[in-house]
C-alpha cells in the first residue's frame, strides 16, 4: 500500500509538472515567436518602401535576418504574397529554396485575418511540428494597402523535448530510490507493528489450549497504540486466569456442597439397610438424611437463583418499579419470626412510619432483606438483639442490620461476598448455609447498580445497602 501511494504520488506530481513546464515554454516560445515575427515584418516592409523590391542576395537584409534567427533561436521563412518561399534560414545560414511553397491554409489565414499562430511541420517543410506565428509584410501605396509578403517565424520544440527527458530521467531514478527507501521502512515497520501481535495470536492460541499464565511483555515503553494494545491484552489475559482461577474454585465448592450431604445421606442410608445402624436410632437417622437432603435442595434452589441473577447482570435493561420498602422488611421479619424466637433474639427495628417508596424489584430486594436477616438471626449470639435501621439521606434509603456475635477478621471481610465462601469460624455454626446467600446479594444489588458494605468490629457486625428513592 505504501509503495503504491509512492508511485501514485510520483507519478501525479511528474505530470503536473511535466504539463506546467509545457504551458510555460509554449507561452514562452508563442510570445517570442510573434515578438519576432513582428520585427522581421516591420524591417521588410521597411526595406520594401526604401528599394521598391526586395532582394534576398542583399548581404544587409541576410545578416539581418541570420541574426534573427541565431539570437532567437528560431527559423525565419520569407514568402511572396502567394506563399512562394523566397528563402529560408536554420539560424546560421540561408537555405535557399525557390521551389518551396507554403500551405495554402496558412496563406490564406494570413490574407483573412492578418496572422497565423500554431503548432504545424508546414505541409513537410519542417521535419517535426514547430511553433509557428506568420505575419503579412503591408506597405501603404497611395490610397491602396498592398501585401507584398509573408513573414514566417518557427521556434523547434526539441527544447521542450530534452527537458521532458531530463525531467523524466531525474523523476525516475528519484522514484526508484524512494521505492527502495519505502520497502526497506515498510518491511521494519510492518515488522516493528507485527511483532507483538503475532506474539498476541501466539498467546491467544495457548489459551485456547488452557495455557492462562502467557502474557505479551517488553511494550511498555513504546508510547503507542500497539502497547496499549498488549496492555488491554495482558488485562484480559489476567481477567481470564481470574475467571479460571474462579471456574476452578467454583466447580470445586460446588463439588464440595455436594458431596457432603451425598456422602452422609448415602452413609446412613447404607447403615439402616445393612443393619449397622440398630432400629432404635433408625428415626434419628432418617431425620439427619431429611435434614441433608433438604440442604441439597436449598444448593439447588440457590445455584436456580444464582444463573437467573447471572442472566440479568447479562442484559442490558433490569426491569425496575416503586415499592414500599419498610413493607417489604417487615414482610421479611415476619416470616423469620419463628427462627429469631427460637434464638432468643430481640429485634430492634428503627423505620420511617410512613411509606419509604424507592426504586427496584421488590422480589430481588425481598431476598436480600431475609438473606441478609437470616445471616444475621443465623449468627448472633443467643439472648442479643438485631437491629434493623432504615434512613433516608442524599436521595438514597440506607438499610443498616447488624447483629452481636463473634468478629469477623479483617482479612475475611472482602471475601465474604465470594461464591461459597464461609468463614473458618463459622463452618461448624453454619450447617444449613451453602456460601451462596452474600454473594446474591451482592449480584442483586450489583444489577440495580447499588452498593453494599460490611463491617464488624467488637462483636457487631453490620450490613449497609443503598438504594434509590422513588
Amino acid at each position: 500500500m505504501m509503495v503504491s501511494i509512492m508511485l501514485l504520488s510520483f507519478t501525479l506530481l511528474a505530470g503536473a509538472f511535466m504539463l506546467l513546464s509545457y504551458r510555460y515554454i509554449i507561452g514562452e516560445t508563442r510570445d517570442s515567436v510573434i515578438r519576432n515575427a513582428g520585427y522581421i515584418a516591420s524591417f521588410t516592409s521597411t526595406y520594401y518602401r526604401r528599394y521598391l523590391t526586395l532582394d534576398v542576395q542583399d548581404e544587409f537584409y541576410s545578416s539581418y535576418m541570420a541574426s534573427i534567427a541565431m539570437i532567437s533561436n528560431s527559423h525565419i521563412i520569407v514568402a511572396d504574397s502567394t506563399g512562394t518561399i523566397l528563402f529560408a534560414t536554420d539560424g546560421s545560414q540561408f537555405v535557399m529554396d525557390n521551389a518551396g511553397q507554403l500551405p495554402e491554409d496558412v496563406v490564406e489565414q494570413v490574407r483573412t485575418t492578418g496572422t497565423y499562430n500554431g503548432m504545424t511541420s508546414l505541409g513537410g517543410i519542417y521535419p517535426e511540428r514547430r511553433y509557428t506565428s506568420a505575419l503579412p509584410v503591408i506597405n501603404q501605396i497611395g490610397s491602396l494597402t498592398v501585401t507584398q509578403g509573408i513573414i514566417l517565424v518557427g521556434a523547434s520544440a526539441s527544447n521542450l523535448n530534452e527537458m521532458w527527458s531530463s525531467t523524466a530521467t531525474i523523476f525516475f531514478f528519484s522514484a526508484v530510490v524512494v521505492f527502495l527507501i519505502s520497502v526497506i521502512a515498510s518491511t521494519l515497520t510492518s515488522a516493528y507493528q507485527t511483532r507483538p501481535l503475532i506474539e498476541m495470536a501466539e498467546a491467544a492460541r495457548k489459551f485456547g489450549q488452557g495455557e492462562f499464565d502467557m502474557r505479551v511483555t517488553g511494550y511498555e515503553d513504546r508510547g503507542d497504540e500497539v502497547s496499549d494494545l498488549a496492555e488491554a491484552f495482558n488485562s484480559m489475559a489476567n481477567s481470564l486466569e481470574k475467571v479460571e482461577s474462579q471456574r476452578a474454585e467454583f466447580i470445586a465448592n460446588v463439588s464440595h456442597e455436594l458431596k457432603t450431604p451425598m456422602t452422609t445421606i448415602a452413609g446412613f442410608a447404607e447403615g439402616i439397610l445393612d443393619g449397622t445402624i440398630p432400629p432404635e436410632r433408625e428415626r434419628e437417622s432418617l431425620e439427619i438424611v431429611v435434614s441433608e437432603t433438604r440442604r441439597l435442595s436449598r444448593l439447588v434452589r440457590r445455584m436456580l437463583d444464582l444463573s437467573r441473577l447471572n442472566a440479568l447482570a447479562e442484559s442490558t435493561v433490569t426491569a425496575q418499579e416503586t415499592f414500599d420498602l419498610t413493607e417489604v422488611m417487615s414482610r421479611v421479619l415476619i416470616s423469620l419470626e419463628t427462627k429469631i424466637t427460637d434464638r432468643q433474639l430481640d429485634v430492634e427495628v428503627q423505620m420511617p412510619e410512613d411509606k419509604l417508596m424507592v426504586w427496584g424489584d421488590p422480589d430481588s430486594i425481598t431476598q436480600v432483606c431475609y438473606n441478609l436477616l437470616d445471616n444475621a438471626a443465623k449468627f448472633a449470639a443467643p439472648g442479643t438483639a438485631i437491629t434493623v435501621q432504615i434512613t433516608k439521606k442524599d436521595g438514597k434509603a440506607h438499610t443498616r442490620i447488624r447483629n452481636l456475635g463473634a468478629t469477623i477478621p479483617p482479612e475475611e471481610l472482602p471475601l465474604l461476598f465470594e461464591r461459597f465462601h464461609k468463614a473458618d469460624y463459622s463452618r461448624s455454626m453454619d450447617r444449613e448455609g451453602v456460601g451462596l446467600g452474600l454473594y446474591i446479594v451482592k449480584t442483586i444489588l450489583g444489577n440495580l447498580k447499588e452498593t453494599i458494605t460490611v463491617t464488624s468490629e467488637d462483636g457487631v457486625t453490620q450490613f449497609h445497602f443503598t438504594l434509590t428513592l422513588a
